[in-house]
C-alpha cells in the first residue's frame, strides 16, 4: 500500500479501567474510513507514550483487527532506547502494521551521530518504511538536516520517509527536499496548520489528527485541486481551533473532546497525570471554533472575523 494521503492518528479510547476501549476504536475508525482517510497512523497522540511495550503491541493488534486489511496502519516506535525501539520494530513487522514511524530518544539530547544510529537501527532491523518524526516542536531537540541526507543517501526515498515538525517548518523541509532533489517522501504534522506553506514542496501526505479529518480531508483535496481560495479558507478554520492546541496535553484534551461532541467517543477519559483540563468557558470557544470549521466546509464559506 502506497503511503501518501491523509493519514489520520487515532486517538485511543479508554475504559473506567483505563484500558482500551475496543469497540468505541472500532467506531472511530470504521467512522474515518467513511471519511475516507488513506490510513491511520497510532503515535503521540494516541497516547502510545503512556503505554507499557506490551499495551503498544497490543494496541495496534487490536487496530489491524478492527482495519482488515481496509487501510494501512503506521505505528510509532520511537523509545527512549534503541533496543525498546527495534524491539517494537520488529514486532510491529511480524503483526502486520505497513510502515513505522519514529521519534527520537527526547529524555536527553543524544549526541549527532548517536541519534544516527537509533535511526539507522531501527530501519536495519526491518523491511517496511519508517517515517522519522521530528517532533521537537513539542519534545526533545530538532533532528538535524544532514542525518535527513545520511539515512536517504543510505537507504533511498521508500524506505525511509519523513515527519518534520522542527521550526520553522517551510524552511527546514525546503532544506531536507533541497538534500533530496525534490524526492524526499514527507508528510506534514502540524494538524494542517502548515499545509498551505508547505504543500508546494511535493508533500506526499498530512497526518492530522482524527478529531476534524472530515476539515482536513477537504483542504488536502482544495489543495490537489488547486483551488487555493478554498483551502484558504479551510485552513483559517482550522487554526482558530488549532489555537487550542499549543502542546500535546491540550491536543489530545481537545481532539478527545471533540470526539465526544461527535458522538464518536462517550468519554475523554485520559491517562493521567495531565496538565490540561478543560473548563466550561474553553469548551464554549472550542464549541464555537468547530462549528465555524463545519460551516466552511460545508458551505465555502469564510468565518466572521
Amino acid at each position: 500500500m502506497k503511503l501518501e494521503g491523509v493519514f489520520t492518528v487515532l486517538q485511543t479510547p479508554l475504559n473506567a479501567a483505563d484500558e482500551i476501549d475496543q469497540p468505541i476504536l472500532e467506531k472511530e475508525i470504521d467512522w474515518l474510513i467513511d471519511l475516507g482517510v488513506d490510513g491511520v497512523v497510532l503515535a503521540m497522540v494516541s497516547e502510545v507514550m503512556r503505554f507499557s511495550a506490551q499495551e503498544r503491541r497490543e494496541q495496534w493488534k487490536i487496530t489491524l483487527k478492527i482495519l482488515n486489511g481496509r487501510l494501512p496502519l503506521v505505528a510509532s516506535v520511537g523509545a527512549e532506547s534503541t533496543y525498546i525501539a527495534t524491539s517494537l520494530a520488529r514486532a510491529a513487522q511480524a503483526d502486520g502494521v505497513h510502515a513505522l514511524m519514529a521519534t527520537p530518544p527526547s529524555t536527553f539530547p543524544a549526541l549527532s551521530e548517536e541519534t544516527l544510529a537509533y535511526y539507522t537501527a531501527i530501519i536495519e532491523s526491518v523491511s517496511i518504511p519508517v517515517i522519522v518524526q521530528d517532533a521537537s516542536n513539542y519534545m526533545g531537540q530538532p533532528l538535524e538536516i544532514s542525518l535527513y541526507s545520511a539515512l536517504l543517501e543510505k537507504y533511498g526515498y521508500d524506505r525511509v520517509q519523513f515527519k518534520p515538525e522542527a521550526k520553522p517548518v517551510k524552511e527546514r523541509m525546503e532544506q531536507l527536499q533541497n538534500v533530496a532533489q525534490g524526492k524526499a517522501r514527507v508528510f506534514e504534522g502540524q494538524s494542517g496548520m502548515d499545509l498551505l506553506e508547505t504543500f508546494p514542496l511535493k508533500l506526499v501526505g498530512t497526518m492530522p489528527g482524527s478529531e476534524i479529518a472530515w476539515a482536513i480531508i477537504a483542504l488536502w483535496e482544495a489543495l490537489n485541486e488547486n483551488n487555493w481560495e478554498r483551502a484558504r479558507a479551510i485552513h483559517e478554520g482550522v487554526a482558530r481551533l488549532v489555537a487550542f492546541q499549543p502542546t500535546i496535553d491540550a491536543y489530545v484534551a481537545v481532539e478527545k473532546y471533540l470526539l465526544v461532541k461527535q458522538g464518536i467517543f462517550t468519554s475523554a477519559q485520559q491517562r493521567g497525570p495531565v496538565r490540561v483540563i478543560l473548563d466550561s468557558q474553553t469548551k464554549a470557544k472550542i464549541d464555537l471554533a468547530f462549528d465555524q470549521l463545519r460551516t466552511i466546509v460545508d458551505s465555502g464559506a469564510r468565518p466572521n472575523n
